[in-house]
């Protein structure tokens, strides 16, 4: 009997391997970018960087590697918010269950912890994250254009229960002291992490820092109105 069979499924083994092979030199090579381009937009701010420097940062010979990987500088930046978003949202998704399905009622404190903490994973060495994302909101003009695929999905959940939390603040004030919340929340432990690194002085650990950010930002949420403020007359 001719031995027919063991050939033909070793070279489909083969080609597949080889297809494997190709995509992880790919996927290897997107992430090179991602990294570089993280960096150089967290040192120059993200307008100021020519796709080019991404490419050669990245150890490209092709000038053109980035486009061919990633097209436009807007699906770098939203590529390198999903690869780092994925980290805090991850984290982020536990503790928002767990305030959901727990035994206690949550408090606007609980709510501001969720979303602090997960985006502080992201102070460590060769993590470039925060000072881009505090670039980026700087550049825009804010937080709100990111959209639930970079903010993610257990961001807009905390925003719903915070409004459940505090119905005596008109909706209309709520959201913009979100906006801030989440803004000045980058700003703050981008601050930390550059001072860090720079071996700046610190007034206490980053623990610490982290703890009494989280009081801070809790606090503004539902202090008093402004006076005079048409907001106040609005409803939910």
């Amino acid at each position: 009997m001719p031995p027919s069979s063991p050939e033909r499924p070793a070279r489909r083994s083969n080609a597949r391997t080889s297809g494997e092979r190709k995509n992880v030199r790919g996927e290897a090579t997107r992430q090179l970018i991602l990294t570089a381009a993280e960096r150089l937009f967290a040192e120059r701010g993200i307008s100021a960087v020519p796709l080019r420097d991404i490419g050669i940062e990245a150890g490209q010979r092709n000038h053109a590697a980035v486009q061919y990987h990633f097209g436009e500088r807007d699906e770098v930046v939203r590529a390198i918010m999903e690869f780092r978003g994925a980290e805090s949202e991850a984290s982020r998704t536990d503790m928002v269950a767990d305030l959901m399905l727990g035994g206690r009622k949550p408090t606007v404190v609980d709510v501001v912890s969720a979303f602090v903490r997960p985006l502080a994973i992201h102070i460590k060495p060769e993590n470039h994250y925060l000072a881009f994302l505090s670039l980026y909101i700087t550049e825009e003009g804010g937080y709100e254009g990111l959209g639930e695929v970079r903010t993610g999905a257990s961001v807009t959940t905390l925003q719903a229960l915070l409004r459940r939390l505090t119905p005596q603040i008109p909706q209309a004030v709520l959201d913009e002291r979100w906006w801030t919340t989440l803004t000045s929340a980058v700003h703050a432990l981008a601050r930390y992490q550059s001072a860090q690194q720079k071996r700046a002085h610190l007034p206490a650990t980053i623990d610490v820092l982290i703890e009494d950010l989280v009081a801070f930002l809790s606090a503004g949420l539902t202090a008093p109105l402004a006076e005079g403020d048409p907001r106040a007359a609005t409803t939910g």
